[in-house]
């Protein structure tokens, strides 16, 4: 399919402790312009941000701190316990986060851009993005991480795990697959292998 001007836009997902970050950051070393959702989301409900007011008049200034900032983990615990608050909440940042990603699309540039996107299978986000990268490793290796890196136990690791999308519903998507179960020292070869490759997408016009 033919393209206009605008970079190619590579969506990359993987489950918790797949090794996203690792794989964003390499990139990113190639002069990749990269598009994190998730720091855009803490971004977007900065003191003074359209979107925080937003959040306190749909569940009250009671999901703020002390210093006039998001309470996080009140505002997890109260969308945990209370649907209709979740509901809400979404409403006002997903909305809010799209536009931070158009925005920093636009003056991002690049022949192609890597827009991080954790949820991106849990949220079916592919249609926003032109391919879909998905970081992929062994069950037991994201528990293996995830144990270490967080200071966790198995079972709060599993349950975790159990609540994002199945390796399968990633895999399911993917238009290209980095395994990484091995050393991160086996990492960069591959990126630059894709890097090499969306690049002659991005100049041939297609997708």
């Amino acid at each position: 399919m033919s393209r206009d001007v605008a970079p190619l836009r590579i969506g990359l997902t993987g489950g918790i402790a797949s090794g996203k970050s690792t794989v964003a950051d390499l990139f990113a070393e190639l002069g990749v312009p990269v598009i994190d959702t998730d720091v855009l989301a803490r971004e977007v409900v900065e003191p003074g941000q359209a979107a925080l007011a937003a959040v306190v008049a749909a569940l009250g200034p009671e999901v703020l701190d002390a210093d006039g900032r998001l309470d996080r983990p009140k505002l997890r615990d109260r969308v945990f316990r209370d649907e209709a608050a979740r509901r809400r909440l979404e409403g006002i940042l997903h909305p809010a986060i799209r536009r931070a990603v158009e925005d920093q699309s636009r003056t991002a540039g690049g022949a192609y851009q890597i827009h991080v996107i954790p949820l991106l299978t849990e949220k079916q986000l592919q249609h926003t993005v032109d391919r879909v990268l998905v970081v992929d490793c062994e069950r037991e290796m994201q528990i293996e991480r995830l144990t270490a890196r967080d200071q966790l136990d198995r079972a709060a690791a599993e349950r975790m795990l159990a609540a994002q999308a199945s390796r399968a519903q990633r895999l399911a998507i993917a238009d290209d697959v980095i395994e990484n179960n091995g050393s991160a020292a086996d990492l960069p070869a591959v990126v630059e292998r894709l890097h090499r490759k969306y690049l002659q997408l991005a100049l041939r016009g297609e997708l």
